[in-house]
């Protein structure tokens, strides 16, 4: 007997007819999903319970999680997987990212070489966690868009940027429609406020100082409602801002 939620158990019903002996164990499975995607989250339950159904043993399971990247096929941030042995209990507690940017990757001729999504933790995942989260209403509105070479993703940019967006204040992150990271490490945000761009030019470096001004920037102008066109924050020490 398992113990889920009806959403859980529609996720199941696909596998009511298989081979496996999923719905014939003894175990009680006992998950929680945090706000993980009810759809990503039911396969990885799925997936776990296969796995430990075998040798009823956590260490095969985690022997499978790592070497088939379940972490990334399930789009998880964390998991803990527990086993009372006396309570013949298995205890499931996951959580996902939130989703910062889509991410297109370009080669060295211009032309897009691929597309992601930058999360929370640092960590590029699959497009169709965006479309996963969109379909099941925990993601509302686009994603800004950051376009970036590929020879400096996965380094000190990319970490770089993940806390840039995730200290953002979320009413500052929600108006940006598109971030730009040139071949020289330059950083450009283009903000939309009242329909109308704003790009903001922060550079290669400093970038959590000039976020700190920026912020201090847009609270100054909103109280009369017009926002420049540029601010260039190039050099920390000399804000220049054009209407």
């Amino acid at each position: 007997m398992f113990k889920f939620s009806l959403m859980f158990l529609i996720a199941l019903n696909c596998f009511a007819h298989s081979k496996s002996r999923l719905l014939s164990s003894d175990i009680t499975y006992k998950p929680d999903f945090g706000g993980c995607p009810s759809k990503s989250a039911g396969k990885f339950l799925i997936a776990v319970m296969k796995e430990f159904e075998k040798e009823k043993s956590l260490l095969s399971v985690k022997r499978e999680f790592l070497k088939n990247k379940w972490d990334e096929k399930y789009f998880l941030s964390d998991y803990k997987i527990s086993y009372n042995p006396v309570r013949k209990e298995v205890g499931l507690r996951i959580n996902c990212p939130v989703p910062l940017v889509k991410v297109q990757i370009y080669k060295d001729n211009g032309k897009e070489h691929y597309s992601a999504i930058l999360v929370d933790n640092g960590k590029l995942f699959d497009p169709s966690y965006e479309f996963l989260l969109k379909t099941e209403k925990q993601l509302k509105g686009e994603l800004p868009r950051l376009a970036i070479p590929v020879e400096l993703l996965e380094g000190e940019i990319q970490n770089a940027l993940t806390v840039l967006t995730r200290q953002m204040e979320i009413n500052l992150r929600g108006k940006i429609s598109e971030l730009i990271v040139d071949e020289n490490r330059r950083l450009t945000i283009i903000f939309n406020f009242n329909r109308r761009p704003t790009s903001v030019f922060l550079g290669p470096d400093q970038w959590d100082l000039k976020l700190k001004k920026l912020s201090e920037i847009v609270e100054y102008v909103k109280k009369s409602n017009t926002y420049p066109s540029t601010i260039n924050l190039t050099n920390a020490k000399k804000v220049v801002v054009k209407f």
